[in-house]
């Protein structure tokens, strides 16, 4: 007896399109409408982007070719639908996902945007649906099946957007990887002393850096990973450092006072060194001024973040090797070594601010916060021990450079 709720096999519109037969037929009337689709997503490109719409007329047949692979996964994505199955991920189709990822890839190597080849992928999927759509009114599928189709329409051009966005993104990391690789190359060559012009133009063409005709270097402690981190944000101007013992970066010169002002801005809390700038070519040796800056940093005795070395090339002569400087104070407080403790820091300090301001006793009186009695009081002190060599320039500048820079520790 025939079920009063079944809908005859006549009328295929009017139930459930399940059957691998009806698929098929789907299948080739839309295979056949192809050519009219690939029109019309053609004309749709062609007046915003002409360069895709191009491609389609230039790759003919494997444009018919893909198409026709995506008809086939449309109808297999529909049935899936129909079931009730998730549609398989794109990654099952191997050479579609390689495809279309390197469809992503040259997106990137031709410095187009992602988003706009996206688009246009949308676009393609909505010519793509409109097609689809007509075939099945006009084969009269079921509401139940169009919602598929259109699902599987959607969905598969999700899955290719995501494979070439996928592409676009490893394309981009790896030649990110690369540049800064060849970046990494062209800072080595400049800063080993070693290598001819041709050479370092040759690395400089490789990492896209215009050579500068002087430059500087910039250190920080890489054990500090704030401070790589800030190093790390500089601008794709600066090559960076990266070496067993040297953190940091080649920044281009000239520094004039704004750049300076920047630079100095953007290194705020890394507390780095600003080396000398200096022809490319002398900076393997000017490296040295910078690391020496960083142990007086270390050891407290240079201050500031950044610290620029050429405002503090005293120091650096004064202190690169303590030694000597020390040894020349005990040299010149000799004759005050007998003398308690108490006594001696006190003359010291007078004879400090005596040298430094000229011998002007009010201005001594001032730094001391004494009464100038007592500085008269004391520089007859210091002339008892000192005698004669208070009034001779060349023990005066001796007392001073040694007094100024010099400290009261051993060697």
């Amino acid at each position: 007896m025939e079920d009063p709720g079944a809908e005859p096999a006549e009328h295929p519109g009017r139930g459930a399109l399940r059957s691998a037969p009806d698929l098929e037929r789907l299948e080739r009337a839309l295979a056949t409408r192809l050519p009219s689709l690939l029109d019309q997503v053609g004309d749709l490109l062609r007046m915003d982007w002409p360069d895709y719409a191009r491609f389609l007329d230039d790759n003919g047949v494997d444009v018919a070719e893909a198409s026709g692979l995506f008809v086939h996964r449309l109808i297999e994505m529909a049935s899936r639908g129909l079931d009730h199955q998730e549609p398989e991920p794109l990654a099952t189709e191997s050479t579609v996902q390689l495809v279309f990822e390197q469809i992503g890839r040259l997106q990137w190597r031709h410095g187009r945007d992602l988003t706009v080849l996206l688009t246009a992928y949308q676009v393609g999927a909505r010519a793509a649906w409109r097609e689809v759509s007509t075939i099945a009114l006009e084969m009269r599928l079921s509401s139940e099946v169009l919602a598929a189709l259109a699902e599987a329409v959607f969905v598969f051009v999700d899955q290719l957007s995501s494979a070439s966005a996928n592409g676009y993104v490893l394309e981009q990391s790896e030649a990110v990887a690369e540049r800064e690789r060849f970046r990494r190359e062209l800072s080595d060559l400049l800063l080993s002393g070693r290598s001819d012009s041709v050479a370092v133009s040759n690395a400089a063409e490789r990492a896209r850096w215009e050579l500068p005709g002087e430059g500087c270097v910039v250190l920080v402690d890489q054990s500090d990973g704030a401070a790589r981190t800030v190093v790390d944000r500089l601008d794709a101007l600066c090559l960076p450092i990266r070496t067993p013992i040297l953190y940091g970066a080649i920044v281009p010169g000239p520094l004039g006072r704004d750049r300076r002002a920047r630079l100095a801005e953007v290194l705020r809390g890394a507390k780095a060194v600003v080396g000398p700038v200096v022809p490319l070519a002398v900076l393997p040796a000017s490296t040295r001024l910078p690391q020496v800056a960083m142990d007086l940093q270390r050891r407290g005795l240079l201050a500031g973040d950044p610290i620029f070395v050429n405002e503090n090339l005293d120091t650096l002569i004064v202190h690169r090797d303590p030694r000597p400087i020390n040894a020349l104070r005990r040299q010149v407080l000799a004759p005050l070594a007998d003398l308690a403790p108490a006594t001696r820091e006190r003359l010291t300090e007078t004879l400090v601010a005596w040298l430094r301001h000229m011998g002007d006793r009010s201005a001594v009186a001032d730094e001391l916060f004494v009464h100038p009695q007592t500085v008269r009081y004391r520089l007859t002190q210091l002339r008892t021990h000192f005698g004669g060599a208070l009034d001779s320039p060349r023990a005066r500048a001796q007392m001073l450079l040694a007094l100024e820079w010099g400290t009261s520790e051993e060697d």
